[in-house]
């Protein structure tokens, strides 16, 4: 009795089923289509900022050997001048090790985007999976149905042997990765 009464609700869940799988494959495909959007305008932001990071450097690192340069020079003889060019320098090779350190920092952003690409890869899979669980679900669904629509027709008693069990549905739904 206790079956009988379970067949109803897992031939429900399987209808269910079966009638969500294209929107979830639809779903999954958009998540994926976002995903990778995504994933190159990051990408392409962090290109764009190690090159300019680069050129900030190279300008810094230019700036502070031409300023330390001057400021030794005997042709200038203003102390504060020199003072000045001194602090000018020591800025100029400061902001070219921050720049070399957002090169790095973006180059590791860069190489933290890859999961992008697997998950594009484990979402490509599972959309596979669905779309190839799909039809036999549907054709479970229609089993289950038939028997079901036929056994209010019937006049005699049905043989337990003929009936679908919840453990054929169960190893059904587990070679489907369910």
């Amino acid at each position: 009795m206790s079956s009988a009464a379970s067949t109803p609700s897992s031939h429900q869940a399987l209808e269910q089923l079966a009638h969500e799988l294209p929107d979830a494959c639809e779903r999954l495909a958009y998540v994926k289509e976002m995903t990778a959007q995504a994933a190159n305008k990051v990408l392409g932001l962090v290109d764009e900022g190690m090159d300019k990071a680069e050129q900030v450097r190279r300008q810094g690192k230019d700036l502070s050997e031409s300023l330390a340069r001057l400021a030794t020079s005997p042709d200038l003889s203003v102390e504060r001048a020199r003072a000045m060019m001194r602090l000018c320098a020591a800025y100029a090779a400061s902001a070219a090790a921050f720049a070399e350190r957002e090169k790095s920092l973006h180059g590791e952003i860069m190489m933290a985007q890859d999961f992008q690409d697997l998950s594009g890869q484990v979402i490509n899979k599972v959309i596979r999976m669905l779309e190839h669980a799909e039809e036999p679900l549907n054709a479970l669904v229609g089993e289950i149905a038939a028997p079901a629509a036929a056994a209010d027709q019937l006049q005699g008693v049905q043989t337990p042997d003929k009936a679908l069990k919840q453990d054929d549905v169960d190893d059904l739904l587990a070679s489907l990765g369910f």
